[in-house]
């Protein structure tokens, strides 16, 4: 990660557990100029009981009752699968990401070279885990949907040899305006001085774009070939052209924020010459004659002596005859 925001094309579970999904979304993701792509990395059987049923949102877009055990199973992704996807994002030189959401996933997926680990909300109290991961000290992007701050402190506190982001998070898919909450951004930021993105649940890049405005550093937007795929995710996420566009308003947004140091900007400096103001002499003046509040006044342009100096130059003498609508110089004044 650099001094540009960084771009992340959440697959997630969006490959609907096919390879060729997944390669192909890859492809797509480093033509909208995304940063990396993310996968998620589980193990159906070590990852949920097999009675546990879906979250609301997943029963809302996926119209069906069956427990997440198997929507998940259909979903789960093997290892050569994940060979190939790594070795792909290298062909592609796109960053490869996931999730893991146990101890063995996140050992393979070191194994095969992952640049970093993203850490969903559902396990930001999971700080055993949270404790094995740090001892890879790779990246860590530490998601913190439903959590107070305090639970954020615990987690923050199991890693001492990673680098972690945390990003703020609002875990409904999709998350609705009224929950959205960025200024948590700033509170993150403040509380544990370290780098601060945002993981966007939110329809569309409206909320996306206002984080980097707010200082995210890291945008994660889950990424899809089409949104009416089947599969618990796809609705929520942008299509490659809208992801594009998401992309280009990120870079945009970088470019309106510029460094921070108040200036004027050189594109500015002939505007400011017409439109500031000097002391402007409005009588024809003799050598000898004192400045006086009738004869000297403040006009456009801003190439003389500033304002700020009227007062300081009433009952000065001018030392040459100076004619009317003159703009006063130091030169002549006695």
């Amino acid at each position: 990660m650099n001094d540009k925001v960084y771009v992340i094309a959440e697959v997630g579970v969006n490959h609907n557990g096919s390879l060729d999904l997944a390669l192909e979304s890859i492809d797509k993701a480093k033509e909208c100029g995304a940063d990396a792509v993310k996968f998620q990395t589980f193990n159906t059987n070590r990852l949920t009981s097999k009675k546990a049923p879906m979250a609301k949102y997943q029963k809302d877009n996926t119209k069906n009752e069956e427990t997440q055990y198997d929507m998940l199973k259909k979903l789960e992704l093997t290892k050569t699968d994940f060979f190939k996807i790594k070795r792909h994002c290298e062909v592609q030189q796109i960053d490869f990401l996931s999730t893991p959401f146990d101890e063995d996933s996140a050992a393979f997926l070191k194994e095969i070279g992952v640049e970093g680990f993203k850490i969903g909300s559902g396990d930001l109290t999971n700080l055993p885990f949270l404790r094995k991961l740090d001892m890879y000290g790779l990246p860590i992007l530490l998601s913190t949907g439903m959590s107070t701050i305090d639970e954020v402190k615990e987690a923050m506190d199991c890693f001492t040899d990673s680098q972690v982001t945390i990003l703020h998070c609002t875990s409904n898919y999709p998350a609705a305006s009224e929950d959205i909450n960025l200024l948590a951004i700033n509170t993150l930021k403040k509380a544990f001085e370290v780098p601060v993105g945002y993981s966007d649940h939110s329809l569309g890049y409206d909320v996306g774009i206002c984080s980097v405005a707010m200082g995210a550093r890291v945008i994660e937007k889950h990424f899809t070939l089409d949104t009416n795929l089947p599969g618990p995710d796809h609705k929520a996420s942008l299509n490659p052209e809208d992801f594009k566009v998401f992309v280009d308003h990120i870079r945009n947004a970088e470019i309106f924020l510029g460094d921070g140091i108040k200036r004027p900007m050189p594109s500015e400096m002939s505007t400011r010459e017409v439109a500031r103001k000097s002391l402007i002499v409005v009588k024809d003046l003799n050598a000898g004659d004192v400045l006086n509040e009738k004869n000297l006044s403040i006009k456009r342009p801003g190439n003389g002596i500033g304002p700020k100096y009227f007062y300081q130059l009433i009952g000065k003498k001018v030392n040459k005859k100076l004619e009317a609508e003159s703009i006063l110089t130091k030169d002549d004044i006695e």
